[in-house]
């Protein structure tokens, strides 16, 4: 069995060639908009990040996570992922190793990350985080 930090070193040496590497998603961080154990994800070399864009990075922690940037400076960068109530990952900007562009349901079919549509449904979102405890309740009893 191959580990998934060789799996996930061999995606990020990929990525950083200029290769789009879509790569399945675990766990329930990002939900409601990626659906761990169902959806897939595009990684490609990140290009001009900013706050809003979600990027598999290596946190201070050590774990790498596919998260969205809460915010950045010139030299680091927080992290959120969109299912948490309250945990913020941390790294600096040289352990952001690829972007998310795309979401790949199952079918196949694609979510582009970049709309309008998706960017301020991302934001409404966050603005909504002291309600999210509840509203993600809300969503995994009807899904």
């Amino acid at each position: 069995m191959i580990s998934d930090e060789v799996i996930l070193s061999e995606a990020i040496r990929l990525v950083q060639d200029g290769v789009c590497v879509t790569f399945p998603v675990n766990g329930r961080s990002m939900l409601p908009f990626i659906v761990g154990g169902r959806d897939s994800v595009i990684l490609e070399k990140p290009r001009e990040l900013k706050v809003g864009d979600i990027v598999l990075a290596k946190a201070d922690t050590g774990h790498f996570v596919i998260h969205r940037i809460e915010s950045m400076d010139e030299k680091s960068v927080t992290l959120m992922g969109d299912g948490n109530l309250a945990g913020r990952e941390h790294c600096s900007r040289s352990d952001v190793f690829a972007q998310v562009t795309w979401v790949v349901l199952p079918g196949g079919k694609r979510r582009s990350l970049g709309t309008l549509r998706f960017r301020l449904a991302a934001k409404i979102w966050y603005i909504l985080l002291p309600l999210r405890r509840y509203l993600l309740w809300i969503y995994r009893k009807v899904n």
